[in-house]
């Protein structure tokens, strides 16, 4: 409607847009090993996607103390990983069922959208491409240019970018990483229980809601913001 305030939907990216769980796994324990590190494995691996990799990598090592540089030595391990891997011709990073409909619908309500995530700019720029969503949202916020989730930083720009309030915007992710920062920015911050954090924790840590698909997100964020305009 013609009155209706600007709204801004933003999109975690591992976990709620895409299913890279077995590619980061894979080249997380790559990059352990190749460093003298014990292999994570895909169940710890997945209780740190999300973060940017320096602290993912920190807290994947824990309790064993590791210096600065082995953290460096093995996020360029990883990063090396993941990109011959994304070169092979069984490279598989699918998105989630009902990714394509959410944004066709998020067009129809005329709502912007946006990506706010723990890989590098180079990493989302190739999800983008291969499902061909170049060009498909108005603001992306990478760990290159802020501190790690849960830091609000990512989001505070996407708000600075697109001139939308804080109340108006919404994050939706598969972590506490994502619910905690969109919590700390002010957001609404919907969880998703098709990801990496089961959704006991995503209540936890905060989330407005949980959905068990994108078709839900649209009704649930209706009725989030027409009781906050009935409560104000």
């Amino acid at each position: 409607m013609a009155n209706d305030p600007l709204r801004l939907v933003i999109f975690d990216c591992d976990g709620t847009l895409v299913d890279s769980q077995h590619a980061i796994a894979h080249c997380m324990d790559h990059a352990f090993s190749e460093h003298g590190l014990d292999c994570p494995g895909l169940e710890n691996t997945r209780t740190i996607i999300g973060l940017s990799l320096p602290e993912a990598i920190s807290k994947l090592a824990a309790p064993k103390r590791v210096e600065n540089d082995l953290i460096d030595a093995v996020t360029a391990a990883y990063k090396n990983a993941f990109f011959a891997l994304r070169q092979t011709p069984d490279f598989h990073e699918p998105l989630f069922p009902g990714v394509r409909e959410v944004l066709a619908e998020l067009d129809r309500r005329q709502w912007l959208s946006g990506v706010a995530t723990g890989k590098a700019r180079r990493g989302l720029d190739a999800v983008l491409a291969r499902n061909e969503l170049e060009g498909r949202f108005v603001t992306l916020q990478t760990c290159d240019n802020h501190p790690s989730k849960p830091n609000p930083a990512m989001l505070m720009a996407a708000l600075e970018e697109t001139g939308v309030d804080a109340p108006n915007a919404v994050i939706v992710g598969d972590t506490s990483y994502d619910i905690e920062m969109g919590r700390a920015a002010g957001m609404i911050a919907i969880g998703v229980d098709w990801g990496y954090h089961d959704v006991d924790t995503l209540h936890a840590s905060g989330a407005h809601a949980v959905i068990s698909h994108f078709d839900e997100l649209a009704f649930v964020l209706d009725k989030i913001w027409e009781n906050n305009r009935d409560a104000a």
